[in-house]
């Protein structure tokens, strides 16, 4: 079974409506993770760190959704190779 790749990030919003971020070089990359739950529980966490801060978000980019599995691929991109 292929890894399911998922990437956990957050930063300060210009404002609290719109997914825009105040300066792209203060984003925080929280970590990799190779299943949902763990970049949940990490996405959590840092969410409940800085519910003081409107501005602040957080998100889960679910990075295996961006290759397609049925396309045939070299073996060295295939993940866990």
């Amino acid at each position: 079974m292929a890894q399911r790749l998922h990437l956990v990030f957050g930063g300060e919003l210009t404002d609290p409506s719109r997914n825009v971020f105040k300066n792209l070089d203060d984003i925080h990359i929280v970590g990799m993770f190779g299943d949902y739950q763990s970049a949940y529980n990490a996405w959590k966490s840092e969410a409940q760190r800085t519910v003081d801060n409107a501005h602040m978000r957080y998100f889960i980019a679910h990075l295996h959704r961006l290759r397609d599995e049925e396309t045939a691929v070299s073996p060295t991109e295939e993940l866990g190779s």
